[in-house]
């Protein structure tokens, strides 16, 4: 009960350091996404959810998480310099994790559109892989580790880094040569909850 109760204070604090003023105090437990992350990183991120701009997206997420599809999920594909991908429900399990099919799966839930915004890719901002056409996001998503604003307009940006940026940056890198992708130990999920539901 202590340890809730701090998780959801460091929320509340983190967030107005990011948000700033009386914005921040209103933040809704419900609408930080937190992440246990074992492997190379060890630690807790969280993420601050905006269904403001990616109602759909949001809610995607806060879906899979409840069902605890994203527990026990790898990192299968992190570009240093870039980003930390994860989320593919289907294949990404740690559980006789395959680097060959991590990256190519996804829920059982048809696809989300694409709610695009003016918000950029900066670092620790959050948004939803998809394969080529826009509409196709599922359920993986990935975490920036650096700015990348040739991706603003493409991609739906869904929330934020507001706590543990230094476990993202921790998380096991996979090769160049491999386009980031995660051979064999891959960093994951250990379990994912939304802060609210901590209760």
């Amino acid at each position: 009960m202590i340890r809730r109760g701090f998780l959801k204070a460091l929320a509340v604090a983190a967030a107005l350091a990011v948000t700033g003023g009386a914005q921040a105090q209103d933040i809704d437990p419900d609408n930080v996404l937190v992440l246990e992350i074992a492997g190379e990183a060890n630690g807790t991120v969280e993420i601050l959810l905006r269904p403001d701009v990616a109602p759909l997206h949001v809610q995607r997420i806060k879906d899979l998480t409840r069902e605890g599809l994203y527990d026990g999920i790898a990192f299968h594909r992190v570009i240093d310099g870039f980003m930390a991908q994860t989320g593919d429900v289907q294949y990404g399990k740690i559980d006789g994790f395959s680097g060959a099919r991590a990256g190519t799966g996804h829920s059982d839930l048809p696809n989300v559109p694409a709610e695009f915004s003016n918000l950029s890719f900066d670092t620790g901002i959050v948004g939803m892989a998809r394969a080529n056409p826009v509409d196709s996001a599922n359920s993986q998503f990935f975490i920036m580790l650096a700015p990348g604003s040739f991706l603003d307009g493409n991609y739906t940006v869904f929330g934020r880094v507001i706590s543990g940026m230094e476990v993202v940056n921790a998380i096991k890198k996979g090769e160049e040569a491999a386009n980031g992708m995660i051979a064999e130990s891959p960093d994951y999920i250990v379990r994912a909850t939304i802060l609210g539901d901590q209760n």
